[in-house]
This record gives structure tokens, sequence and C-alpha cells, in this order.
């Protein structure tokens, strides 16, 4: 019998986790590696931090996965997107604060190893990595037979970045009249997957391959469309030293949930409803599974990913900063005294 081989007949392979190891080494060589001083496949990643660049540097993290959006990845067998999502899912949650991402880590689990499905997963990774310009510092992958089924995987992100203290974006200089300023989605990014799969595969029966007429492409490729990284435009306002109050990732909760996080008690957000042309796929959806506007602004980003709120003196110059990096950000409403019993978010 070979090296391991009882464990291998109880579904774990110890040679192939080792070879996924250097598939992991050769994809991070294409990164930034400033503050790296460890190599893939330690107990542990090593990272030098930069000091001398910040008065008072506070260190900021977050965790979070892709949710029942992979269930799709597995039906299609497109993976590379997943690991763009779980970058994104996480990077987008600590720009919020006005920090820089500086490394990032991930959890893999498989009920087999597969590994091109590993492969595609750590090229979308390392991808997502790059356009946030972060280190991929390193990770855990776990074969787990019995808990997973052979073709099922799950997956979770760490990001840790840093911000200057007096620079923490946090909503505390919002007031009223603040304008709020939305930037594009690109889709339905990697929330509500639960009740897209309900309507779609479990009440309407349709095929990955199928081509909806209001959206004008196969189901597979709208719904696995890579949530967008919003760090590169951050980086642009943060670098002018524009006065932004408050940063609003529309995870999961949506509007409803998600604006609430950084208004002051005093505050409330109006946002217009006509202000931005809302997506195909959303409108599909909420005709498909006729579920009511708010259900919708509760579960979806609606076509809006990402929400910055300004003061009015500053609106214009942030709106032109971004449109510059071809954005099309957008005003969707503004900041007005909370009255009360009144909701933290009405939609006019």
């Amino acid at each position: 019998m070979g090296k391991a081989e009882r464990y291998k007949q109880a579904g774990v392979d110890l040679e192939k986790a080792n070879l996924l190891v250097e598939i992991v080494r050769k994809y991070t060589q294409k990164l930034p590696q400033k503050g790296v001083i460890s190599e893939i496949g330690g107990y542990a990643g090593f990272f030098s931090l930069d000091v001398f660049s910040y008065k008072e540097p506070v260190l900021v993290s977050s965790t979070d996965g892709v949710g029942t959006k992979i269930k799709i990845a597995i039906m299609a067998n497109r993976h590379k997107g997943i690991g763009i999502d779980l970058v994104a899912m996480c990077v987008n949650d600590i720009i919020t604060c006005g920090a820089k991402p500086l490394f990032f880590l991930d959890y893999l689990a498989f009920g087999k190893f597969n590994e091109n499905v590993f492969e595609e997963l750590i090229e979308g990774i390392v991808e997502g990595c790059k356009i946030s310009q972060c280190a991929l510092l390193g990770g855990e992958t776990a074969e787990m037979p019995g808990m997973y089924k052979s073709d099922e995987y799950d997956c979770a992100g760490f990001i840790v970045g840093i911000v200057e203290r007096n620079k923490i974006i946090d909503g505390s200089e919002i007031s009223i009249e603040d304008v709020i300023i939305g930037i594009p989605s690109s889709g339905l990014h990697s929330n509500g997957f639960s009740l897209v799969r309900k309507i779609c595969f479990e009440e309407q029966k349709f095929d990955l391959d199928y081509i909806p007429d209001e959206l004008n492409k196969p189901l597979a490729e709208e719904l696995l469309t890579p949530t967008k990284i919003y760090a590169p435009i951050m980086y642009h306002l943060m670098n002018k030293n524009l006065k932004i109050k408050a940063c609003i990732h529309v995870t999961g909760g949506g509007f409803i949930d998600n604006i609430p996080r950084v208004l002051p008690k005093n505050c409330k957000a109006v946002i217009f409803k006509n202000s931005w042309e809302i997506p195909p796929i959303f409108q599909w959806l909420q005709n498909l599974g006729k579920i009511s506007d708010e259900e919708m602004y509760h579960v979806f980003n609606c076509g809006i990913g990402f929400i910055l709120i300004v003061g009015e003196e500053e609106k214009e110059d942030v709106i032109s900063m971004i449109s510059a990096l071809g954005e099309k950000p957008i005003i969707i409403g503004k900041i007005e005294e909370l009255k009360e019993n009144e909701s933290q978010v009405i939609f006019v």
C-alpha cells in the first residue's frame, strides 16, 4: 500500500492536497508582494506592516462568504467568478470605513478535491486581489468527505486592511441635506441567491442555458456575473482627499438593512426610486417571483452596489472623480431629519 493509503480510502488524498499548494504558489506570484515576508505553504503567513507611513495606524478586518451562489456555479461548472466574489464580499466591507486592503486569506472546503475547480477558484481569488491591490497571504483547503457531496464545496474569505485613525469613515459626521450617491452594481453580486434559485430552478424549472428575452444572455452568464469590487474607486477618492462622510456596501439586507448601519439616530435616508434605471435581471426576477418593491429593496441591490454619503458642497467633485474612472455615479437620495415612528430608509 502507498503512503496514507487508508486515509485515501476514507476519502482524503494527501498527495493531491500538496499539489494544490503548488497551484496557489504559481498564481500568487502575479500579486503585489510588498509587505509579504513568507511563502505559501507554511503554518502561518507573515506581513510586515509599513507603520512609518501612518501616524496612528488602525487595522481593519472582515470575513464573508459567497452563499448559495456556489450552487449555481457547481451546476454550471464555472467557478472563477466565485473566487472574485469571495474577495469582493470581504474587500467591499472594509473599504466602507476608508481602509486599504493589505492581505487576504481564503478557506476552501471540498467534498472531494477537484484540481480544475480549485484552480479556477484560485485564479478568481488572485484576480480579485489584483483588482483590490492586496496580497494573498495564505489559506486553508480541506477535503471533507461525508460533510459535502463529492462535487460540492464552500468557501470563506478573510481580509485585513489599514486606515489612519483620523481618516476612519464611520458616518458620525452625516448631517441633514447631505447627498446620497449610488454607484452601479455589476448585477446580483452575491446576495439573494436562495430566492433566485427558488424562483428560477424550483418554481420555473429553467435550465442554465435558457435565454430570457428580457436578459438577452444565458441565465448562467447573468447569474454568475462576478461581484463588482469598489476598492479602485475608493482609492481614487481617498487620494484626492475628498470628504466622504459614509460608505455603504449594499450587501445582504439590501438598502433597508445596510443604510441604517451608518446613519446617526436623528437621520433618515430618502431614496429616489426613479433616479436610476434598475437592470433587467431585477425586474425579471420581481415579475417572475411576484416580489413586492419593499422586499426587492430588502433582498437585492437593485442595481446599486455601493453608496456614498457626502456634503452638498462635495457632490460635484465626487461625481466628477468617479465618472473619470468610467463609472456612472447617480444621486439617488438625500439625508433628512428622522421623525418619530419613521423608518430610517424611505423610498419616494
